[in-house]
């Protein structure tokens, strides 16, 4: 699977521009602020309906324009396929697949696999619980259709019961028999969606060890401890037990939204004790299990969006990523970078086709 040709119009930066690219290699260079990284980002919005850098969606559109469109044709499996998303201000967005909308953006996801390595990356080791929980339901969501949906059931559920308590607090009065009409269907999807999170973890941990010490070649041992109350035989009752607390609170206090993958190096905290450079390898083997439990799973090679990575890894963990290039590990790849004469040095011996687009000249 890999985009020929990309189209974008009133797309954050970009007032309008084509590119037709490569089937192997795509190196964006340009100054700081030129584009690039919004190019890389439309792609991902084509493929996963979002931005990778934003939460709402209309930060997308040119800040002096109402209205958006995303055109990319795509190879898959040998066929073309043309995918269109269009944002007007104020309105929901519009996909397309071959001029035909989907019913629901979830449909679409997982459909063209993408996986990007973005210099914010680390904020995985150093932020909250929510950027771990938030990669690692990205990656499930595209491996598994069935977690997608549990995992927005669950939202929408756990949204709608919020606002329950929110309610209550307000009136002062409590209906427990409506607040069971959701916390009944609330518990079944936190123990499936945790079953399946569980499952998850035992196939990605070899996966991610073996990346990590492909880009480390070090002999560091290192983790990642899935921690959550779901997985207590008596969950159901500890969720109910903790009404009083959750409306004096007025949210949910219990459930799959509280757990966290904990990072640990030679069984200490990454974010504590390891290096910079433990912590860039760490980050950089997630996304490589990621790329090949998607490559498997889809039995198609992933996107491979790469964000300024020259600027941020030693000379050695680059030359171990240009070996992926050129043992064919990877398909189709993006990467980009401020400085051209750097880019054409580190790739000029790659053997796959490699094509250069300068952005913002």
């Amino acid at each position: 699977m890999w985009l020929e040709k990309l189209h974008l119009t009133y797309f954050k930066s970009h007032e309008e521009g084509s590119f037709t690219f490569g089937e192997r290699v795509n190196c964006l260079v340009g100054e700081n602020g030129s584009g690039k990284t919004n190019l890389l980002d439309a792609i991902y919005f084509l493929a996963l309906t979002k931005s990778a850098f934003q939460n709402q969606d209309a930060l997308a559109i040119r800040h002096d324009m109402d209205f958006l469109v995303l055109d990319g044709y795509f190879w898959e499996q040998a066929r073309p396929l043309q995918i269109t998303c269009s944002l007007q201000r104020g309105q929901r967005k519009v996909l397309m697949a071959d001029k035909k909308p989907y019913e629901r953006l979830s449909d679409h996801i997982g459909r063209l696999p993408v996986v990007l390595i973005a210099p914010d990356d680390t904020d995985l080791v150093r932020e909250g619980s929510e950027e771990r929980r938030r990669f690692f339901d990205g990656v499930l969501a595209q491996l598994n259709p069935r977690y997608l949906d549990d995992f927005l059931q669950y939202n929408k559920f756990l949204t709608q019961r919020n606002g329950l308590l929110k309610l209550f607090a307000e009136r002062h009065a409590l209906d427990e028999v409506l607040l069971e009409t959701y916390d009944e269907p609330l518990i079944e999807l936190a123990v499936r969606i945790h079953e399946q999170r569980q499952a998850f973890m035992e196939r990605f941990l070899p996966i991610f060890r073996k990346h990590y010490a492909f880009l480390s070649t070090a002999k560091e041992r290192v983790e990642v401890v899935y921690e959550s109350e779901v997985g207590a035989a008596d969950f159901p009752a500890l969720f109910r037990k903790n009404r009083s607390r959750d409306l004096h609170a007025q949210r949910t206090g219990k459930g799959i939204h509280k757990d966290d993958y904990v990072f640990e190096i030679d069984g200490v905290a990454l974010k504590k004790f390891g290096s910079q450079g433990q912590q860039k390898s760490f980050v950089i083997a997630l996304k490589l299990a990621q790329y090949e439990l998607l490559a498997e799973e889809k039995e198609t090679k992933p996107i491979l969006l790469l964000d300024d990575i020259f600027d941020k890894l030693d000379d050695k963990r680059i030359q171990q990523l240009i070996r992926l290039i050129d043992d064919g590990s990877w398909g189709q790849v993006f990467i980009t970078d401020a400085r051209p004469e750097r880019s054409e040095r580190i790739l000029e011996h790659v053997k796959a086709e490699v094509r250069f687009f300068q952005i913002g000249f």
